[in-house]
């Protein structure tokens, strides 16, 4: 179901699971919590989403729709130039760190490390989810005419991903901004400038 089309009280439990699954874990939150922290009735949580599993996927489709919105907005503001493009998605990443009252890391990997179960659905959505971020680092990288997309795009993800981890353990003051600015770093030192550009 379209969130935009949902009904109240289902946006109610998912933007309770959303806060309480992000601030405390997954498995730390019980239904019960996040029924209370909604308003709603047993009934009503169980008439949505039949069980946990199905609301701790629908709390990371959500997730995921919200960055690929932030994601996209902050490539379009870049414009055509192909540098600040790819520097677009440290943009987003700067604005998201911003946004959370308390910023945790990422909620997919969060999730990874708490659903320890291999056959769990949510971890084959997780490694998607992920792979679908790399595929668009990588388009955006060949449009931006490298010498080496795939050696770019493997720098710019190690970035990304260790900004969010070093964030969340406090061992680099301004991780994700100084991500940002290895990430400018690495793409001005690959890209090369639009006047030496092959027409």
């Amino acid at each position: 179901m379209s969130e935009q089309n949902s009904t109240p009280a289902r946006r109610r439990i998912l933007d309770a699971a959303d806060e309480l699954f992000y601030a405390h874990g997954i498995n730390s939150t019980g239904v019960d919590a996040v029924i209370e922290a909604a308003g709603v009735a047993r009934m009503t949580f169980y008439k949505h989403f039949g069980g946990k599993q199905a609301l701790i996927m629908a709390y990371l489709e959500g997730r995921e729709t919200r960055w690929q919105l932030r994601l996209q907005r902050a490539i379009d503001d870049a414009g055509d130039d192909p540098r600040a493009r790819l520097l677009a998605v440290f943009d987003a990443l700067e604005g998201w760190a911003q946004s959370e009252s308390q910023f945790r890391g990422c909620s997919f990997v969060n999730a990874l490390a708490e659903l320890a179960e291999p056959d769990h659905p949510a971890r084959a959505v997780i490694h998607s989810y992920k792979a679908a971020l790399r595929d668009c680092v990588f388009q955006l990288a060949q449009e931006s005419r490298t010498a080496d997309p795939e050696l770019l795009t493997d720098q710019l993800m190690l970035v990304y991903e260790g900004a969010i981890s070093t964030n969340s353990l406090h061992t680099v003051e301004n991780a994700v901004g100084k991500a940002h600015f290895t990430a400018a770093q690495l793409i001005n030192a690959s890209v090369p400038v639009a006047s030496d550009r092959p027409s």
